[in-house]
C-alpha cells in the first residue's frame, strides 16, 4: 500500500469530515483508503493540555493541515513546533475572515512560510490527499525496518498486537525483531495496514503488527520494534543545543526538560551547560530512562513549566 500520514491541527474534530475514526488516546488517528492508496490523519486529542500529544502528532507526520481559527499563544506554539520539527510541507485553512496576508507575520521566518492556503473544502482536500499519497511511491527497500510503539493491546485469539508507523526502512511477516530498550525478542505473527492483510511494509506504513514472545504489560508507548544495527540507546546525550528564536532564557544546570523523539517523550535534567554562545550551547542531559535513536537524528527540547511557550528548541543525537 501507498500511505501518507498528515497531522491535522488547530481544529479539534476536523478530520470527521475527511476520514473515518479509528485508535483515540492523547492521539486520535483517521482514516482514509481508496484501493491500494491510504492516507492516515493524525489530530493532538490532549493538546494543548498536554505539549506530548502536539509532538507526538507532529513528530508522526509527512505533512500537516493547520486549520487557523485565530492568531493566540496556541497558533504561536504550533508553529514552532512545526518549525523545530522541521515539516516543511503543510496546507493552511484560514478561518473566521482570517486572510493570508493577515497571517503572514505570524509564519515568517518559519517552515510554515511556504505552506499553501486552501479553503478547507473536505470533498477536495480528501481527493488531493489521496492523489498525493498515490504518487508518493514505496521506499525502505531491504533496509531492517524500525517502529516505534505508539498503542498496544491483547487481542483474542491473537495475542499481543502494537500499532505504530514504520519510521524507516520494511518489515516482514515472520520477522524477528528486538524489543529496544526492553531487549526481549519477538517474530512478527501478522501485519495489517488500514485492516488488510500484508506480507510487507515499508518507510511510512501506518501499521498493526501482531506479535509472538511477549504480554501487552510488557510493551510500553516509545518502545521501538527493529533489528536494525544503527539503532542506540542512551541515560545521557552530550549535544549542541539550538534553542528556538522565540526562546528567550538560557539554559541552565538543573533544568528538568523533556525530551521527545520518535513516540518517546522522557524526562531529562540538564547536568551540563558549557560554550560562550547561549543560543547554542552545549550541554548534556541525564535521563531516568533509554532514549532509543539513530545518530543523526533530531530530538525536540520542552519545558513543561514554559508557560505559553513549552518548545525550547532541539539537539541532534549521536
Amino acid at each position: 500500500m501507498k500511505n501518507l500520514t498528515v497531522a491535522v491541527l488547530g481544529s479539534p474534530d476536523f478530520c470527521r469530515d475527511i476520514g473515518k475514526k479509528g485508535t483515540s488516546s492523547d492521539i486520535t488517528f483517521y482514516n482514509l483508503k481508496k484501493g491500494q492508496t491510504t492516507v492516515t490523519l493524525i489530530e493532538p486529542s490532549r493538546y494543548p493540555e498536554r505539549v506530548a500529544s502536539l509532538f507526538f502528532s507532529v513528530s508522526l507526520a509527512d505533512e500537516v493541515i493547520l486549520v487557523v481559527d485565530e492568531v493566540n499563544a496556541l497558533l504561536g506554539e504550533t508553529v514552532i513546533m512545526l518549525d523545530t520539527v522541521g515539516i516543511r510541507k503543510g496546507v493552511i485553512i484560514p478561518r473566521n475572515y482570517l486572510t493570508p496576508e493577515q497571517l503572514a507575520p505570524v509564519f515568517k521566518g518559519t517552515v510554515c512560510e511556504t505552506y499553501s492556503f486552501s479553503g478547507g473544502d473536505p470533498a477536495t482536500l480528501r481527493e488531493e490527499l489521496l492523489k498525493e499519497a498515490e504518487a508518493a511511491g514505496q521506499t525502505g527497500g531491504d533496509e531492517k525496518g524500525i517502529v516505534p510503539v505508539d498503542h498496544f493491546f491483547p487481542v483474542k485469539g491473537i495475542g499481543t498486537v502494537i500499532l505504530g508507523c514504520v519510521e524507516r526502512g520494511s518489515i516482514r511477516r515472520h520477522d524477528t525483531l528486538s524489543v529496544i530498550p526492553l531487549g526481549k525478542t519477538v517474530q512478527i505473527r501478522s501485519i495489517q495496514e488500514h485492516d488488510d492483510e500484508v506480507e510487507v511494509a515499508f518507510t511510512g506504513d501506518r501499521v498493526g503488527l501482531a506479535l509472538k514472545g511477549i504480554e501487552p504489560s510488557e510493551i510500553d508507548r516509545g518502545f521501538v520494534l527493529s533489528s536494525n544495527t544503527l539503532i542506540k540507546t542512551a541515560l545521557s546525550i552530550s549535544s549542541t543545543a539550538v534553542l528556538g528564536r522565540f526562546w528567550q532564557s538560557p539554559l541552565r544546570e538543573g533544568m528538568v526538560l523533556s525530551i521527545g523523539h520518535w513516540m518517546q517523550f522522557l524526562p531529562c535534567r540538564i547536568a551540563r551547560v558549557s560554550g560562550p554562545d547561549q543560543r547554542n550551547p552545549e550541554v548534556t542531559l541525564q535521563l531516568e530512562k533509554d532514549l532509543v535513536y539513530v545518530p543523526g537524528d533530531r530530538a525536540v527540547l520542552h519545558y513543561l513549566e514554559g508557560g505559553k511557550l513549552r518548545v525550547i528548541g532541539s539537539v541532534i543525537l549521536s
